[in-house]
């Protein structure tokens, strides 16, 4: 049996990592550090500045749900006909939360009409994101992990074709507001994909909102969420700082950083890819007690 789960966990690393080795290098150092070499000097960092602040909320659109979902559906995958359906109203509750908190930082640090209309695209990526995380934490506690590593490249894919055809094909110069249309678009396309998968592995759609659940819920998930604000802050809330402590300078010092942070993100990429995997196949396996 453990010869069975250690030949299963090494085929499937090697397609998740064969198929993000070929996309995400190629979006990181093809397309979006030719997005930041073309936009007009400043606009990528006003980007990047307003992304980090929409990053660094998002664990409101998660708070701890997806891996203490992962971790369930592993442990019980036939409590996805009763986790699911659920846990989407909540996280639906959980996005109004996000908007309005987002919205007012943004008006406490006194963002223009430009600013605002570029954060409230990119928070909706970080919503539409949240979905697809959401329903790959299904898959991959299902083992499906096929699906979930063609999910996994499914919305940068798309972005790049959308994104080289905008780049290279169009006259016109390029704007930093095209660069988030194209996520949107990604984004949706790959949560609708993503959803219809996930769909067809219920029975019975059923809301659950007991009070008892949702207090256990919360309980359970929270530590998820503090390592997950933890780890937001300390990753993304220098991108910010530095846009806003600046000044005038803010916009161009950021698009410098960015250029340097585009390494470390690529880099680990390759963790987050294991953590994928192996958190599903472990609790599956602590379940089973082998």
């Amino acid at each position: 049996q453990m010869a069975s789960t250690n030949k299963k966990f090494v085929q499937n690393i090697a397609f998740l990592l064969l198929l993000n080795g070929l996309i995400k290098p190629f979006w990181i150092f093809g397309i979006d550090r030719t997005v930041q070499n073309t936009v007009a000097e400043g606009e990528y960092g006003v980007y990047f500045g307003l992304f980090n602040l929409a990053f660094l909320l998002h664990i409101l659109l998660d708070f701890g749900i997806n891996n203490y979902n992962n971790r369930t559906i592993a442990q019980n995958p036939s409590l996805i006909d009763h986790y699911l359906p659920s846990l989407l109203m909540v996280k639906l509750g959980l996005t109004f939360l996000y908007v309005a908190i987002c919205f007012l930082v943004a008006y406490f640090l006194n963002y223009d009409a430009f600013q605002l209309k570029l954060l409230g695209f990119l928070m909706l990526n970080q919503i539409f994101l949240s979905f697809i995380l959401y329903f790959r934490s299904n898959l991959s506690a299902l083992h499906l992990f096929r699906q979930d590593s063609i999910i996994s490249i499914l919305d940068r894919s798309l972005m790049i074709v959308f994104c080289s055809g905008l780049l290279w094909w169009i006259s016109a110069p390029f704007q930093i507001i095209w660069f988030v249309y194209v996520q949107t678009i990604g984004y949706f396309l790959t949560a609708i994909f993503a959803g219809f998968l996930v769909f067809r592995q219920i029975n019975n759609f059923s809301i659950n909102w007991k009070k008892d659940w949702l207090l256990q819920l919360l309980k359970e998930s929270y530590p998820f969420a503090l390592i997950g604000l933890l780890m937001s802050i300390y990753n993304r809330l220098d991108g910010l700082m530095i846009k806003e402590l600046l000044g005038s300078d803010g916009p161009a010092e950021t698009t410098i950083y960015a250029a340097g942070y585009r390494i470390l993100e690529a880099f680990n990429m390759v963790g987050y890819l294991f953590a994928i995997i192996l958190l599903p196949m472990f609790s599956r396996l602590i379940k089973g007690k082998r």
